[in-house]
């Protein structure tokens, strides 16, 4: 019998998803095309938005659909780095918490070595947690040339929970937008876009019982981005490309799932671990835990 472990890497695709998936790939349709099976087509996306919007605390306009979660990463950093800079020339700092996923730090990264930015990582202490006094200094001294900050929802190696409103709070006092790498929260923690302050937020399908490849940038309305991808204008205009349909109903499918059954899915989960845990310590008196 083989046991898996490792949901934050991927998970299983939840059965309502794989069949809302299979279904629509049964259909064709280009969303953006006007005949009726583009129309067909339309409706399903924009109905998997307002899902999606629902369960995540967005209105369905903040949805952008993205090809997973490390494209809206890199739409959030580099998008809202370049668009600020256009606006205001001295925003060059791309404030980053040190624990961040790759999908984050790279793209600053890649921002410093290409396009002049500089990349300030944020210090974080012994449990993984942002120094909240370290950003309000770095603000307090450079505020007017921050670009934007990314502080990461949930970490995904160890779990530990960032302290958003501290962040959302601080950086509002400088007007600096703040983007929540949020894959690893969604479906474990309580994640309302509106309610959280956030300008931008990623999510990932394949971590909540979706299929790999979808993802979503949640970006409140109004807010600035560069295009990362160019093309036939989809997505706001901040993210061209035919859209997948069947990935999109999958990927709404999921979180709504997700989302609904929070509380017992924690339950259960906690449950299994306690289970684990005794085991381990039954058999290996001397582990380490």
């Amino acid at each position: 019998m083989t046991v898996y472990l490792d949901h934050a890497a991927t998970t299983p695709m939840h059965p309502r998803a794989v069949a809302a998936m299979v279904e629509q790939l049964a259909r064709t349709g280009n969303p953006s095309s006007l005949h009726g099976a583009g129309r067909t087509a339309r409706r399903v996306v924009e109905e998997s938005r307002e899902s999606l919007g629902a369960a995540l605390g967005a209105r369905p306009s903040e949805v952008v659909l993205t090809a997973g979660g490390t494209e809206a990463d890199n739409l959030a950093i580099k998008g809202l780095a370049w668009a600020r800079r256009a606006r205001d020339p001295r925003r060059r700092r791309v404030l980053v918490s040190a624990v961040e996923h790759h999908a984050v730090l790279d793209p600053a990264v890649w921002l410093a070595e290409h396009e002049g930015f500089e990349v300030v990582l944020l210090p974080v202490d012994r449990d993984g947690r942002l120094e909240v006094d370290a950003l309000a200094e770095e603000l307090a001294a450079h505020g007017g040339q921050a670009a934007l900050i990314s502080v990461m929802w949930a970490n995904n190696e160890i779990g530990t929970v960032q302290p958003l409103d501290e962040v959302v709070s601080l950086a509002g006092r400088h007007g600096v937008p703040v983007h929540a790498d949020a894959v690893q929260a969604v479906g474990q923690l309580e994640v309302d876009f509106t309610a959280s302050g956030l300008d931008a937020m990623t999510v990932s399908g394949h971590k909540v019982g979706g299929p790999v490849g979808v993802g979503a940038l949640v970006a409140r309305r109004g807010l600035d981005l560069t295009p990362v991808l160019h093309g036939g204008g989809q997505e706001r205009a901040v993210r061209s490309g035919t859209v997948d349909v069947a990935s999109a109903r999958a990927i709404a499918v999921a979180v709504e799932d997700a989302v609904t059954h929070r509380a017992t899915h924690a339950e259960r989960l906690a449950g299994l671990r306690d289970a684990l845990v005794a085991g381990v310590r039954d058999g290996v008196p001397e582990a380490v835990l």
